[in-house]
């Protein structure tokens, strides 16, 4: 006589046997791949390190943290000031976000806003309000991504070269977004 499993135990039984399939196969796929692994990381430490060369490598200058936080909060506090929201983003010479801080009551826009002012100010090392001109000889631009060509952004120097950028977004316009920015700016002299 044979005996029928219910619904329920079919399932139980197939979910169990479906599991330890999928355990062994991935211990086995587990198991190969450290192996290649372990056999590079020994031909790896066999070889030595390559050295460079003075003449082959740059030295560059990066905002510290402090400085950025410090930046961002004396824009944050010049907005205030005006009872103006906003968000404040400080970004290094590569673009990379260093911290952005949004201030209480500002849009949920203005923090990807204020990102993309400061990368597009480190960018071309000049204000956002300064390139938005630029849009008319080359419109193009604005479809480069990352970037926003609207007031807001201005580019921090050292020695002439960029070396971050900071963006505020939220105020009613690009002008005090960029005043908020230069106020944060100023806090680095």
């Amino acid at each position: 006589m044979k005996k029928t499993l219910s619904r329920r135990a079919r399932i139980a039984t197939g979910g169990a046997v479906l599991a330890a399939v999928a355990a062994g196969t991935f211990g086995t796929v587990a198991a190969n791949a450290s192996a290649p692994e372990a056999a590079q990381d020994s031909a790896v430490s066999a070889a030595p390190a390559a050295a460079a060369g003075k003449r082959d490598t740059t030295t560059s200058t990066h905002l510290t943290i402090d400085a950025a936080t410090e930046a961002a909060q004396a824009a944050l506090k010049a907005a205030k000031k005006e009872g103006q929201r906003i968000t404040v983003a400080v970004v290094d010479r590569n673009g990379n976000t260093i911290l952005t801080m949004r201030g209480d009551g500002a849009g949920p826009q203005s923090y990807a806003s204020a990102e993309k002012k400061a990368y597009t100010a480190v960018s071309w090392n000049a204000p956002t309000s300064e390139l938005e001109g630029r849009l008319e000889n080359a419109p193009n631009l604005k479809d480069i991504p990352g970037t926003l060509f609207l007031g807001g952004g201005v580019p921090v120097t050292a020695d002439k070269a960029p070396i971050a950028g900071i963006g505020v977004a939220g105020a009613p316009s690009g002008t005090l977004d960029e005043k908020f920015a230069r106020a944060g700016a100023a806090a680095l002299r």
